[in-house]
């Protein structure tokens, strides 16, 4: 099974660019191009946070539009901390498991060899990442009710630090919390996050962890 992850599109309404000049809306249609060409083809894509720049429902109608055109397999998205909880749902409500949740966008992926938590890190009006005692509760559920199957999560907030100093300042809150939960199950082998723009890999207890470079600017 071949799992593709893509990370902070920062996508913009059509015509406009992230910081003023950068073409992110090119640069996320150029990914996706790529991905739909590849040979073997993904059997999945996950795209873990920043989906786009402000979070404005002209940039999830966009985003979903892509996702569409390019993309043939199933497509899995959390948010990150420059997405909108509201707008999401409602701009990309019609993929799997986005409003599953009543609260945050999370979910698990049942249906494939390999299971996928994708889980919800974002703190409305923040930076930084933090699970609550909710998110970590369903955490602890969902890896419980499958204790034997092989499981990767997708999250935006790395639960790590990298060593650069001021992206530490914003990465997730209470690593040490989801660091306990993920000891307790150990078929947890992989965790794969964003936010940070550069490929940094690390371990959180028995698994292998990863940020990914950005589909947008490094």
């Amino acid at each position: 099974m071949l799992i593709c992850q893509l990370t902070d599109l920062h996508i913009r309404p059509k015509g406009m660019t992230a910081n003023r000049v950068i073409e992110t809306n090119m640069l996320t249609e150029r990914a996706l191009r790529v991905v739909a060409a590849h040979d073997p083809r993904p059997d999945v894509v996950i795209i873990t946070g920043d989906l786009t720049e402000c979070g404005l429902p002209a940039e999830y109608a966009l985003l979903g539009d892509m996702l569409q055109s390019h993309l043939p397999m199933p497509v899995y998205v959390i948010p990150g901390n420059h997405d909108r909880w509201e707008n999401l749902r409602a701009g990309l409500g019609d993929l799997p498991g986005v409003t599953a949740d009543p609260r945050f966008v999370q979910y698990a992926v049942e249906d494939l060899p390999v299971r996928i938590v994708m889980l919800d890190t974002v703190v409305p009006g923040a930076g930084h990442g933090e699970l609550c005692a909710e998110r970590l509760a369903f955490l602890d559920r969902t890896l419980t009710a499958q204790p034997h199957k092989p499981t990767l999560i997708g999250m935006h907030h790395p639960p790590f630090l990298c060593g650069i100093g001021h992206l530490d300042k914003i990465n997730l809150r209470n690593a040490d919390a989801f660091a306990a939960v993920i000891a307790r199950h150990r078929q947890v082998q992989r965790i794969v996050c964003g936010h940070h723009h550069r490929l940094v890999v690390a371990s959180v207890a028995q698994a292998i962890a990863s940020i990914a470079p950005g589909v947008a600017h490094q």
